[in-house]
């Protein structure tokens, strides 16, 4: 261990509070005394309430709705740390919002994600330690060293108790569109099972038209995985295909529950048995039967105690 062993320390802003105590209770310290609060006009207001000179602090705020104040509150939190002397400050985003908009895919709109990216850093953020980004390739928008970590693990570890996904030859892992490929494929690999593709064509941002499912899904029970689900247009089109196509049971499995609009309309009219999601983001709705919530507590403890003592944290990234 380094010479920091005594001054780890963890704060939060109001995104991700249960988790951020969560994580705490795992790694055996108290929860970073700071005021998040707001003044009358709605402004945030920060302070933090303890020392923190020399310390090597870690900020767990997800950047999810309300993105604009949660992405406010991390920024106040990483400049009053700076200012209050830390040695080290690290932003940890269990969900790293305004990371759909990571490209020019088409004139005069921004990219979100590196501007994000921009202020974190220009804010003091000396690192950063996030979960399934929607593009890999965001890591690259920092100039500071960036720990991806993947629910994966957190979620295989669940459906390998089911009963269904014991039977190899009637299990197929799916991903709804070509860019979720690689994260199906790992996932399948790990269960020992096939792999389906939907070949999906995109009408608008957040409308999808399902087009052709390559792969055989006919009395399968599918396990749908992604990264995000926000107003699961996607999820229900792929549900509605994968029933057309002959397939048994319909699972869902994603790292971010957004859960927008008209998501939990769709979802409850879906043909989908359970839907698996992470505490990355705290559900804002009452919590039907369908959904389980797994917590990402565990894997985000041990990423910030490797990071703390300096050891790898490459052994998380699978």
């Amino acid at each position: 261990m380094n010479n920091r062993d005594n001054q780890l320390k963890i704060f939060c802003g109001n995104a991700n509070a249960a988790l951020a105590e969560e994580i705490c209770q795992n790694l055996k310290i108290p929860l970073g005394k700071a005021l998040v609060g707001r003044f009358p006009d709605g402004e945030a207001e920060i302070k933090i309430e303890e020392n923190v000179r020399g310390a090597d602090c870690f900020i767990v705020q997800a950047t999810c709705y309300p993105a604009n104040d949660n992405l406010m509150e991390l920024l106040l939190l990483i400049d009053a740390l700076r200012r209050a002397s830390a040695e080290r400050i690290t932003a940890v985003l269990p969900y790293y919002g305004y990371g759909r908009q990571d490209r020019k895919a088409e004139p005069r709109v921004p990219i979100s994600a590196k501007l994000t990216a921009n202020i974190i850093q220009a804010a003091g953020a000396d690192r950063a330690l996030t979960m399934d980004l929607h593009a890999g390739q965001i890591q690259g928008f920092f100039d500071i060293p960036v720990d991806h970590l993947y629910a994966n693990p957190v979620i295989i570890e669940y459906f390998k108790n089911k009963d269904f996904v014991k039977n190899k030859e009637e299990l197929v892992v799916l991903s709804p569109d070509a860019g979720g490929v690689e994260r199906a494929r790992a996932f399948a690999k790990r269960l020992g099972a096939d792999l389906a593709i939907i070949d999906k064509r995109r009408i608008s941002p957040n409308e999808a038209a399902v087009m052709n499912i390559v792969g055989e899904v006919k009395n399968k029970n599918v396990i749908i995985i992604d990264d995000i689900i926000d107003t699961a247009g996607t999820l229900c089109k792929a549900s509605d295909a994968l029933i057309e196509h002959g397939a048994q049971k319909i699972y869902a499995a994603c790292a971010h529950a957004i859960l927008a609009g008209p998501a939990m309309e769709r979802l409850n009219k879906s043909k989908i048995s359970e839907l698996v999601v992470t505490n990355s983001i705290p559900l804002r709705i009452s919590k039907p039967p369908y959904i389980t919530v797994l917590s990402i507590a565990g894997l985000l403890s041990e990423a910030i105690k490797r990071i703390h003592e300096g050891s790898s944290v490459s052994e998380l990234f699978v």
